[in-house]
Order: structure tokens, then C-alpha cells, then sequence
């Protein structure tokens, strides 16, 4: 315990100017994913592959598998109903803010921009495994712009190498695709 004749330090002056300010660099508002209202022909060619694999793993007797199944069918239903509401995205001198999650620059390891669905999407990727990227819609937003402002804080990928999985996606659709051929 201290002694009662010391008074306890006290702390005067503004310290906030020994901070940097936090700028905001750039906001917009956007869909929260890329999204292409599918077609009836879309569904029932996803209805009757879920047929054909329910048969399969019913002979085996595999129920969880065909709950597993109908469940991927239902969210694959829902993602390609239901229109995605705006997000609010901010970009600042700390980091990057997705509607109420901040990102500050240290969690973040670079950029780059692919087109989804004829919507050109931000992919920013992060240090930690989890989220592991975040996918941004810029709206519209320019591409240009973002990538001037992004620039002094991080580094711009050109090209990003496809997973595995992302070129079994894309070979999957594009030789059996559910919508129209066009």
C-alpha cells in the first residue's frame, strides 16, 4: 500500500497526438457474394443427379450420406434463390473493415481480382487459416481504384495459381454444365 502523503501519478496532456489518425480511405456498399439467379433447367438437372445419388447410396445403405446429400442440394437451392443483401465495406489507414469485422493490415497478406458471375470480386488473402480470404463484390466500385489504395499497404498477385480443387470445379462445369449450353 502506498504511503498517504504520495499522491498517485497523474496523466495530463494529449497523447492523441502521438498516435497516427485513422483515415478512411475509400467506402462502398456491395451484394455480400457474387450472384447469378439460376434458371428451372439449372434445378432439375441438380434434382435429378440428387436422384441418381440417393439410389446409389441408398443400395449401400449409406443414410447419413443421403442426409449429407439433400442437405448440399437444399444450400445449393437457397445460395442460388436468395439474392444476397448489401454489405458495408470500408477500406482505411488501419485495415479493412467487412461490415462490423476489422482486418488490420498485419492479419493481411495480399491481393487480387477475379471476375465471378460478370462481377468483379476483391480476394484479399490473410495470414491466419481461418478465414483465410476474404472476397470482396466491388460493386461499383472500380477495379483501378481499389488497387490504388490497396497498393502502399499491400501486395498486388497478378495471377494466382489455381488449387487442385478450383481447376476440378472448373473442368466439372464446364464439362457438364447445368445450365443452358451457350
Amino acid at each position: 500500500m502506498p504511503p498517504e502523503d504520495q499522491e498517485s501519478p497523474k496523466v495530463t496532456g494529449n497523447f492523441t497526438s502521438a498516435r497516427h489518425e485513422v483515415h478512411t480511405l475509400l467506402t462502398w456498399s456491395a451484394p455480400g457474394r457474387p450472384f447469378e439467379k439460376k434458371g428451372r433447367e439449372y434445378f432439375a438437372n441438380i434434382f435429378i443427379i440428387l436422384l441418381a445419388v440417393l439410389v446409389i447410396l441408398f443400395l449401400f445403405s449409406q443414410y447419413m450420406l443421403m442426409l449429407l446429400a439433400i442437405a448440399v442440394v437444399f444450400m445449393t437451392y437457397a445460395l442460388n434463390t436468395v439474392p444476397p443483401h448489401n454489405f458495408h465495406y470500408k477500406i482505411s489507414t488501419e485495415g479493412v473493415m467487412v461490415e462490423d469485422h476489422f482486418f488490420i493490415w498485419q492479419e493481411l497478406y495480399d491481393f487480387y481480382f477475379k471476375k465471378i458471375h460478370g462481377s468483379e470480386v476483391l480476394h484479399l488473402r490473410t495470414k491466419s487459416y481461418f478465414p483465410g480470404e476474404l472476397t470482396i463484390v466491388l460493386g461499383e466500385m472500380t477495379k483501378d481504384h481499389v488497387k490504388s489504395v490497396l497498393l502502399p499497404y499491400l501486395p498486388y498477385r497478378e495471377y494466382v495459381k489455381p488449387t487442385s480443387l478450383e481447376k476440378a470445379g472448373d473442368w466439372l462445369g464446364k464439362t457438364f454444365p447445368l445450365d443452358k449450353a451457350t
